[in-house]
């Protein structure tokens, strides 16, 4: 299905409970004119202790590639997981627009910014230790979810989430999204920008905020949702369910193109760099 634009986050792609083969089949049902990926695209804290990557995730970045061969318009927001690509920031990079944030223009004039949100975690700026072991006991929640569902899937049960149980219902978690999201509204304001999409908490979610149109398109860890924008200008908050059951109209062109061939594009690319429209 041909969309305007698809805003994606929280992949962390290269951590073994992002879920990825749910991600590749999403991505083969839709056809965006334009892909926004909003931070935590890849999971480098993940990587650097302990290196994995699945051939799910390598599927998952050739079916991007095969979207940008064939004329989608890719932008990469860098996030808190990716920070290591913040030093490059802002480039273009084998035709992906690189940058730590971006003014998206709907289709009826309104300006969005695109931003991931770690800039407005006080535990990310002043106490990254924190946020290090919080990301060590979220993994530890993610290992129980696993044997949890398999449990479940056995008995004839969904997908259910302890650790968005844990978000929702504990007091100091709720307080937490709250002021993440009145912080991100304010200086939303301050861009001089009518709304907002972000990710960073993994709460997909969009509602009205001081005036500010706020929109949170999740993660594909546990909820695997995402935000579109019709060709209407439309924008509406879908999971990896949306279109199931409809035929994958996506011909993978990058899926004949050897590793090799790709790399030596992506490096030819690098050599001539653009500014990209950054906020």
């Amino acid at each position: 299905m041909r969309v305007r634009s698809l805003f994606l986050s929280d992949l962390h792609l290269g951590c073994r409970f992002s879920r990825v083969d749910e991600l590749f089949a999403f991505l083969g049902r839709v056809e965006p004119d334009r892909l926004y990926l909003v931070g935590d695209i890849v999971d480098g804290w993940k990587m650097k202790r302990s290196f994995f990557w699945s051939d799910s995730s390598s599927f998952v970045v050739r079916r991007i590639l095969g979207m940008l061969k064939r004329g989608t318009k890719v932008f990469y927001t860098t996030g808190n997981h990716d920070e290591f690509l913040r030093s490059f920031s802002p480039q273009t990079l084998g035709g992906v627009e690189l940058a730590d944030m971006f003014i998206h223009e709907t289709v009826d004039g309104r300006r969005l910014l695109v931003i991931h949100g770690d800039f407005f975690d006080h535990l990310t700026k002043h106490a990254a230790w924190v946020y290090h072991l919080g990301d060590r006991a979220y993994t530890a929640a993610l290992h129980l979810n696993k044997w949890m569902n398999l449990a479940r899937r056995s008995l004839g049960y969904p997908y259910w989430s302890l650790s968005s149980l844990l978000k929702t219902r504990v007091k100091h978690a709720v307080n937490f999204i709250n002021d993440f999201e009145l912080f991100v509204a304010r200086y939303t304001k301050k861009k001089n920008c009518s709304g907002v999409i972000c990710g960073h908490i993994h709460v997909p979610i969009i509602r009205k905020i001081d005036g500010i149109d706020y929109y949170n398109c999740g993660d594909w860890m546990e909820h695997c949702t995402a935000l579109v924008e019709h060709l209407d200008g439309r924008i509406e908050l879908v999971d990896h369910t949306w279109l199931e059951g409809l035929s994958e109209p996506n011909s993978d062109e990058t899926e004949q193109t050897s590793d090799t061939e790709i790399a030596a594009q992506i490096t030819h690319d690098i050599q001539s760099i653009s500014k990209p429209r950054v906020a």
